[in-house]
């Protein structure tokens, strides 16, 4: 019956993760999936999460389906983190939230409401992106294409020439956007260039869809989410999908949200029963266990702030990490230009040059990066940083 399934192949990022796990070596250096370290190179248990978890381990209530949407108090707490506690987005009751599984749910669900309602629609993602971008895109039904985004002589983000394709697009096209911590490239928009962007999607009637995976980890949980609220505040409708796997630590628990900016109250109460039909045909409800360790934090003003203090703190060390990769390559490797890491924000960096040298870095060095040069600067610390940016020196030279 199913001798005609083809073979997969594998997620090449979960199989580098494979090979690295079973790697003897113990000098071995993991910067290829996108999990964050602490210095002691382990996933850390974040103490309000902790915190939370004796809160939440201590109801008595039974654990019963969700409801299709998600956990109310869940939505809330993630519309206010999002989009600010003074919203008038969210005054206005413009914007629809619903729990999802992880953030990957939420782009699956977005996506498949999106090729619903917008069938004539094409999809643009940016060049590069996260690999899992156009599977799930495409495997909602869209014709997947690239805009400018990265120079790769430069080694740094493009946005003249990501200006003037956005400013091309026909209306109603998709765009699927990072609103910061650009994965795989580090490379961000500022403030000032985002602002262009939100003009260029309002004239030309762009529909956006954001990805948010890393809020905090480039200038701060505020600071991280200007786009987002430039962007509510022009007017525009708008779809952003956020995942809290990274800042709170809970990989596994799979907590993110998928949220919809409607023209008016009217709209968004409309898109909220067509959101909760989706998840009812896709997975029917979200987990609920790691949204209640995340409510509870979001909630409660004194985990709230240790939990901001956290996050803060995995910020600061990445930033640190790639200055001290920055210093490395420069010392061990003075002929090329490494600058470009400084300009580079949140869990990764990008140095495509790196990527043709994946399996000797791997084989000689025990240092795994992935083969299209992304570096995971949060799998470096004190004790592998100097002998990293020595491997990769070395591998340049040879």
């Amino acid at each position: 019956m199913f001798e005609h399934f083809t073979a997969y192949a594998g997620d090449p990022i979960l199989s580098l993760q494979l090979a690295y796990r079973d790697d003897p070596r113990p000098e071995k250096v993991n910067l290829s999936i996108g999990l964050y370290y602490d210095e002691q190179g382990r996933i850390p248990q974040l103490e309000s999460v902790q915190q939370a978890r004796k809160t939440v381990l201590a109801s008595t209530e039974p654990s019963v389906y969700l409801p299709m949407s998600g956990n109310p108090a869940y939505c809330r707490a993630v519309q206010r983190l999002l989009f600010g506690e003074n919203s008038p987005a969210l005054s206005e009751g413009r914007v629809a939230t619903i729990q999802t599984v992880g953030g990957s749910g939420a782009l699956r669900v977005g996506a498949d409401l999106l090729r619903r309602f917008f069938p004539d629609s094409q999809a643009r993602i940016s060049d590069p992106t996260w690999d899992n971008h156009r599977a799930i895109l495409e495997g909602a039904g869209f014709v997947v294409q690239t805009y400018a985004y990265f120079d790769y002589e430069a080694q740094r983000l493009n946005f003249d020439a990501m200006a003037k394709e956005l400013d091309q697009l026909p209306a109603r096209t998709v765009v699927l956007m990072h609103p910061c911590c650009h994965n795989p490239t580090g490379a961000d928009l500022s403030a000032a260039q985002w602002d262009v962007v939100v003009d260029i999607i309002k004239r030309r009637e762009l529909l956006p869809f954001l990805d948010l995976a890393y809020q905090g980890l480039a200038e701060g949980l505020e600071a991280d989410t200007y786009f987002i609220r430039a962007l509510a505040a022009s007017g525009a409708s708008f779809l952003l999908a956020n995942s809290f796997s990274k800042i709170f630590s809970l990989y596994g628990e799979r907590c993110g949200a998928l949220s919809m900016v409607c023209a008016n109250a009217e709209e968004a109460q409309r898109v909220l029963g067509q959101m909760q039909q989706a998840v009812r045909r896709n997975y029917s409800s979200p987990p609920a266990f790691g949204g209640s360790l995340v409510q509870t934090v979001l909630d409660t003003p004194t985990l709230r702030a240790q939990w901001e203090a956290e996050v803060e703190t995995m910020r600061v060390r990445m930033h640190t990490m790639r200055t001290r990769l920055y210093e490395g390559l420069v010392q061990h490797h003075p002929a090329y230009d490494w600058s470009f890491l400084l300009a580079q924000r949140g869990m990764f960096s990008y140095a495509p040059v790196l990527g043709p040298h994946m399996n000797r870095l791997i084989k000689e060095h025990a240092v795994y990066i992935i083969d299209s040069g992304r570096i995971c600067v949060a799998g470096l610390n004190e004790q592998n940083v100097d002998r990293t940016a020595q491997a990769f020196a070395t591998v340049l030279k040879a």
